[in-house]
């Protein structure tokens, strides 16, 4: 009995794990193997082919999604960001069934070296980054339809033309292209995978000196000698913020010329504190001038900020100027006034001279007025002495220099215009110039710095 009941004990525990065992292999048939189904790709596949060769073009679909954004140098003409890349294309040799509910296979970054890719490049880039911590930031994903997903984090300094004549109140536009670098159209077509919204940007991406106003998507078609090529093209509109510049440069650079009209209320006579006063302002605008274009390129035509600095240098050069020209009207005036007390005293020397000689004249007169007695007075019309007599007579009643006026005085301008009418003209020109000036150049420096780019979608802050 005994014997019996462990015969039907182990028959049982081998009808079980026979059960068991054919479950598991029932789970396993419709379990899909991702490694075989993998290996299997491969059979027959040929990398270096693009699909659907000979025929329709192979549509590439793209979005980006920009994270950061590094830096935008105006000197060197470039901008760096952070993005996604992300690109869509359908290969239908990597088809496959749905088993299990599994309708995708999302695979590492080394199986992208196993099929083909497109052979995407950008045209205005400087220089490109992948990143690999800790692993490389790239995903491959494959649907049972053939559709394909490649993702990518990548860091992308690109060239980005900027026209500087209104900086500091400029907006730029830059311009990241997108292209394939041997495939045609006839190949290879690009377009904007998710409409409007295939190219977004980060609220939360900041800048020190730029704002990003918005940006847009654009699709062109780039004839070269060697074929038509499909390009996109996604711009990004930026916007810089001068509170900067207001600190640093426009306010020092109001007072210094401030600080040169100071001069004008000094004594004529303090020289040296007038002319080092003049001096040091002149060198500063030199070095404030000197250091802002240091940061940018060395452009031919003028910068909105080089017009402002250039008059600042030119109301505190006047300003210097304006001293020399009171001190050589000042000194011109002295000139003119010891001339003229010379001149008054060499009057006063001839005309003293000459009423000596007058006085000796009348005495040789008088004394030939004594008539001999032997004076025929038949020769008296034709008498030298008659002669000489009448015309002493009418000497007498007539001066021999044109007397000086009694009210002369020394003169105390030049030209009508006295030193101290300068330095008054000149507390009063100076500032109501440059407040006129500042009027105006913000007046047309805000109305012609808008950046105006149709289609153009805003970035929420």
């Amino acid at each position: 009995m005994r014997a019996a009941c462990l015969a039907w004990a182990a028959a049982a525990t081998c009808v079980s794990c026979f059960a068991a065992a054919t479950n598991t292999t029932g789970q396993d048939d419709k379990r899909l193997d991702v490694s075989t189904l993998l290996r299997d790709f491969q059979v027959g596949y040929d990398r270096r082919v693009r699909p659907n060769y000979g025929g329709e073009p192979v549509s590439v679909g793209v979005s980006l999604y920009v994270l950061s954004v590094g830096e935008i140098s105006a000197k060197f003409m470039d901008f760096t960001f952070d993005m996604y890349f992300r690109q869509f294309w359908v290969d239908d040799r990597l088809k496959f069934k749905k088993k299990n509910g599994i309708s995708k296979l999302v695979v590492g970054a080394d199986y992208i070296k196993l099929i083909w890719v497109p052979d995407t490049f950008f045209v205005n880039e400087k220089t490109a980054q992948f990143h690999a911590a800790t692993q490389d930031n790239q995903f491959l994903r494959i649907t049972h339809q053939g559709e394909i997903l490649r993702s990518m984090r990548l860091t992308v300094k690109a060239t980005c033309p900027m026209d500087l004549s209104h900086f500091p109140m400029d907006s730029q536009l830059c311009t990241l292209e997108i292209e394939s670098y041997g495939y045609a159209m006839a190949d290879l077509v690009y377009f904007w995978n998710d409409g409007v919204k295939s190219v977004e940007v980060s609220p939360d991406v900041s800048l020190a000196e730029f704002h990003v106003v918005g940006y847009r998507q654009r699709r062109v078609l780039e004839v070269l000698t060697s074929g038509n090529y499909s390009r996109l093209c996604a711009d990004i509109l930026f916007g810089r913020s001068m509170g900067y510049y207001v600190i640093q440069v426009y306010v020092p650079s109001s007072l210094i010329v401030v600080m040169s009209w100071v001069s004008f209320y000094l004594d004529r006579s303090s020289a040296p504190a007038r002319v080092g006063l003049g001096v040091t302002t002149v060198l500063t605008m030199v070095t404030l001038m000197g250091s802002v274009n240091r940061s940018l390129p060395k452009i031919s035509y003028m910068k909105a900020l080089d017009i402002y600095l250039a008059v600042c240098f030119f109301m505190v050069f006047g300003a210097l100027l304006e001293y020399a020209t009171v001190s050589y009207t000042g000194k011109r005036i002295k000139l003119n006034q010891r001339r003229f007390e010379e001149f008054k005293k060499k009057v006063e020397e001839m005309k003293a001279q000459l009423d000596k000689q007058r006085e000796k004249e009348v005495h040789l007169l008088n004394m030939e007025q004594m008539k001999p007695p032997y004076w025929d007075t038949r020769h008296a019309d034709f008498c030298p002495v008659k002669a000489l007599q009448n015309q002493l007579y009418y000497l007498d009643r007539a001066p021999l220099t044109p007397p000086l006026p009694s009210t002369a005085n020394p003169p105390t301008t030049l030209w009508g215009v006295r030193a101290s009418d300068i330095e008054r003209y000149a507390r009063i020109a100076f500032p109501l110039i440059f407040f006129s000036f500042h009027l105006m150049y913000w007046t047309i420096l805000i109305s012609i710095s808008g950046h105006t780019v149709e289609d153009l979608i805003a970035v929420k802050s």
